[in-house]
């Protein structure tokens, strides 16, 4: 009898391939920064950053300082959100203000829509039909690490320098009064407007 033969992808042809992604998603980051004379800053870690507990843990800082890009689709546009890293989705008030519910693209769609793979995505060098918008729970911070286009990469910014490398204001700060910032205790966090969806996620911590 003729063997079976498999069409799925070897694991190590899988592997390759996922390597081979991040390095030319990375390197295209480092271009896009280069363009400011800032690829310098861009870091790269021997270990995984591709969560935010993964992330705070290579570069030494609490959670909430990482800047989480998640990616989504709205009637199969992409767009990105930026929040903080003890931050999420607010899906009530995401409904509210796109009229649909949340959808996150497949891994696949991700590299393909946004440019950068699960785990490096980000804001940077990406297709000009991605919308970018940064969420109003960053603004507690002077400085915010979001990823660099790998699940090893980030770069440390202020939040000046993320707005205009991040090219969120091409959309205008237009989008306010869908969301809110609190503590599970009550207490108003920080004051609107930063981003265009002033509090589209809602802070996860413990109350004061």
């Amino acid at each position: 009898a003729l063997p079976k033969i498999s069409c799925m992808t070897p694991p190590c042809a899988r592997s390759i391939r996922k390597r081979s992604e991040n390095t030319m998603s990375v390197e295209k980051v480092k271009a896009y920064f280069a363009g400011f004379g800032m690829e310098d800053r861009v870091l790269e870690f021997p270990v995984s950053s591709a969560t935010v507990a993964d992330a705070a843990a290579a570069l030494h800082c609490e959670p909430c300082h990482i800047a989480k890009t998640l990616a989504f689709l709205v009637c199969e546009t992409p767009m990105v959100i930026v929040m903080a890293g003890d931050a999420r989705i607010d899906n009530a008030k995401y409904k509210a203000r796109f009229a649909k519910k949340a959808k996150m693209p497949t891994p696949d769609e991700v590299l393909t829509l946004i440019g950068h793979p699960v785990g490096g995505v980000c804001p940077f060098a990406v297709p000009e039909n991605v919308n970018v918008y940064l969420d109003v729970s960053l603004r507690r911070f002077e400085t915010v690490y979001p990823a660099c286009g790998s699940p090893n990469s980030a770069i440390a910014l202020t939040l000046p320098e993320l707005e205009q490398y991040s090219g969120f204001s091409r959309l205008g700060r237009a989008c306010g009064g869908v969301t809110e910032n609190r503590l599970f205790g009550g207490a108003q966090l920080c004051t609107p407007p930063f981003s265009c969806l002033n509090g589209l996620v809602k802070i996860v911590q413990d109350a004061i």
